[in-house]
């Protein structure tokens, strides 16, 4: 989950109370939280705000419901930082976030992939950002990025389509949204296909095009509406892409 600026939602706010609290140890691995009631008493909170909190901790990871018992917080609840979306540039870094070099920004009408995962219309115009994200010597990964018509991200969050707009061509259209959420909620969901490069992407990757890869797939959704979908290709040899796991 992916919070960031200086006026938060108050559900982000109350998100990040209790998250501290389970990793201060106020709320140990395996305890079992009060009951809704007690704890929006003594958080001094709606019982609505407390439960969509509740609800984004489940998703990410921090707690689970246990029939009879109520919520407890995981055996290993994720490490703080985790919970926070991050541009591919930045999770492929060792130290300073990779470099965004542009090979296209374009507007595109829907395809069968846009189609599917920004529910967008035909005859919708999207914008596309193709971009190259660079190490020191060798390009780490091939990032195709559609964003959702522009009406529809003005309605979810005025700041997005502007963002857009004026984004330095060296910038990921995630970084770009991710910079303009100030506090809104984005969640995320990936999927990961082993697959061979191609020809046109290897040669825009400057290898063979049967080298092995790694098709990530990716939506950014705010509270249901999909803002942000991505293929990712990272190459054999790619910088290492960190993965959580919980259960």
């Amino acid at each position: 989950m992916a919070v960031g600026g200086q006026q938060r939602r108050p559900v982000v706010v109350l998100y990040e109370r209790i998250a501290d609290a389970i990793h201060d140890g106020t709320y140990p691995p395996g305890s079992t939280l009060p009951s809704e009631p007690k704890l929006a008493a003594e958080l001094g909170v709606s019982r609505p705000a407390l439960r969509e909190a509740l609800l984004l901790l489940q998703e990410d990871g921090l707690l689970s419901v246990r029939r009879g018992v109520g919520r407890t917080v995981n055996d290993r609840p994720p490490r703080r930082g985790f919970e926070h979306i991050q541009p591919l540039e930045e999770l492929l870094s060792t130290g300073a976030p990779l470099r965004v070099t542009p090979l296209l920004r374009a507007l595109e009408e829907p395809t069968d992939f846009t189609t599917q995962h920004l529910l967008a219309p035909a005859g919708a115009e999207l914008r596309f950002w193709e971009s190259l994200l660079n190490g020191d010597s060798t390009a780490a990964a091939l990032s195709q990025e559609w964003a959702a018509p522009e009406g529809v991200l003005e309605r979810t969050h005025p700041a997005f389509a502007g963002a857009l707009r004026v984004a330095a061509p060296q910038t990921s259209m995630l970084s770009a949204l991710t910079t303009a959420s100030r506090g809104l909620t984005l969640a995320g969901h990936s999927s990961i296909t082993a697959t061979l490069l191609g020809r046109r992407r290897g040669e825009q990757l400057g290898r063979p095009a049967d080298t092995p890869a790694v098709l990530i797939t990716q939506v950014i959704r705010v509270e249901g509406t999909p803002v942000l979908a991505a293929k990712h290709m990272l190459p054999t040899g790619a910088p290492v892409l960190p993965v959580l796991q919980s259960h």
